[in-house]
C-alpha cells in the first residue's frame, strides 16, 4: 500500500512562531540539524571509526579520521533529509514522527529537499577531494540506496524492507576502510556482513513495539504482517548467523584473541536475549511482558563493544 504526499502540517499541529509569524531562528537551526538525524548518525560513526583503526593496525592519521567523520555525517545526514521528505506524510500520521520537523512545519517541504541535495553533493566531493573517491563513490552509493532503493521502492511495498534496505547502514563500514586504504578488503566485507545481518534484529523488536504505528499508515514491516512468534524466530535466526560471522575475523588472521573474547561474550549474550524474547512470544506474552525493546537496547550496547575490540584488538596482538 502506498500513501501519497500530503501537506506538511497536519490538522491538529500548532507551529510554534514568533512575532509577525516568523520562526524563531534557534528553532530553526534545531530543526534543519533535527533533519539529519544525529542519534542514528551516530551509530554509523561507532561502525566507521574502529574500521580504520583495524585497517591501519595501530592509530590512523587524525585529520583523515576527522575527514571521514566529517563526511559521513553530511552523506547520511543528507540520506536522513531526503528520507523525511519523502516520508513526510507518513511520518504525520505516525505518533513517533509527528514531531518531525517537516510535519510540523518548522522547515518547508522545498527546504528540507533543497537541504537534503545540498548535503548529498557537499558530502560526495568532500569525500573526493579530501578523502579519496572511492570512499566518495561508496558514501554517494549509501545515500542513494538509502533514498531510492528502501524509501521509496521498499519501505511501504515489502516487509523484507529492513532486510534489504539495512545494506546502506553497512556502507560506513566499508568507507571507514577504504579511507585509510583505497581499497576494499575481506575483513571490511565480514565487517559490512555482521553489520547486514545485525540490521532486521536490531530494527524489529523496536517494530514490534510501535507496530501499530506502522499498520496505521500502511508500511508492512515484519510484526505489522506477522505474530510475534514469526517475528522473533527470525530474530533468532539472524542473530546465530550475525554472530558466527562476527567470529570469521579471527580465522582469517584480522584480529586476535581480544577481539574473539568480546565477539563470543557480546554475541553469547544477545543470543540469550533473542531466545528469551521467543521464549516470551511462544508463551504469548504481550505489551510490556513482552519486554522486545530490551534487546533493542542491547543490539546497540552489543555494536558499540564489537566496534570498539576491532579499534583495540591491534594494539594487543
Amino acid at each position: 500500500m502506498c500513501v501519497t504526499a500530503v501537506e506538511s502540517r497536519p490538522a491538529g499541529v500548532v507551529l510554534a512562531t514568533g512575532p509577525g509569524g516568523r520562526r524563531p531562528f534557534g528553532a530553526r537551526v534545531k530543526a534543519f540539524v533535527a533533519l539529519t538525524k544525529p542519534r542514528i548518525i551516530e551509530l554509523l560513526l561507532i561502525t566507521t571509526v574502529p574500521v580504520m583503526f583495524l585497517a591501519e593496525q595501530g592509530v590512523p592519521d587524525l585529520w583523515l579520521v576527522l575527514a571521514t567523520c566529517l563526511g559521513g555525517y553530511l552523506s547520511a545526514g543528507g540520506a536522513n533529509a531526503l528520507n523525511m521528505y519523502i516520508d513526510r506524510d507518513i511520518d504525520a500520521l505516525m505518533d513517533r514522527t509527528s514531531q518531525r520537523p517537516l510535519v510540523t512545519g518548522m522547515v518547508s517541504p522545498r527546504e528540507g529537499l533543497v537541504f537534503g541535495l545540498t548535503l548529498a553533493v557537499v558530502s560526495t566531493l568532500w569525500f573526493g577531494l579530501l578523502v579519496n573517491w572511492l570512499s566518495a563513490a561508496l558514501s554517494l552509493g549509501a545515500l542513494l540506496f538509502y533514498v531510492v532503493v528502501y524509501t521509496m521502492l521498499l519501505k511501504r511495498r515489502t516487509a523484507q524492507n529492513i532486510v534489504w534496505g539495512g545494506i546502506a547502514g553497512c556502507m560506513p563500514v566499508l568507507i571507514g576502510w577504504s579511507s585509510v586504504t583505497n581499497s576494499v578488503s575481506w575483513a571490511a566485507v565480514i565487517l559490512f556482513l555482521v553489520i547486514f545481518f545485525w540490521t532486521p534484529p536490531h530494527y524489529w523488536p523496536l517494530s514490534m513495539k510501535v507496530k501499530e504505528d506502522y499498520a496505521r499508515v500502511g508500511v508492512p514491516m515484519l510484526p505489522v504482517v506477522a505474530g510475534n512468534k514469526v517475528v522473533a524466530r527470525q530474530i533468532v535466526v539472524y542473530s546465530w548467523v550475525m554472530v558466527a560471522v562476527s567470529l570469521l575475523l579471527t580465522p582469517l588472521g584480522y584480529t586476535g584473541w581480544f577481539y574473539t573474547a568480546v565477539a563470543l561474550a557480546a554475541g553469547g549474550w544477545w543470543l540469550w536475549e533473542a531466545h528469551a524474547l521467543q521464549s516470551r512470544a511462544k508463551a504469548g506474552e504481550t505489551g510490556g511482558k513482552l519486554k522486545e525493546m530490551r534487546l533493542f537496547h542491547w543490539s546497540i550496547t552489543y555494536v558499540s563493544l564489537l566496534f570498539v575490540a576491532v579499534a583495540v584488538d591491534p594494539f594487543l596482538r
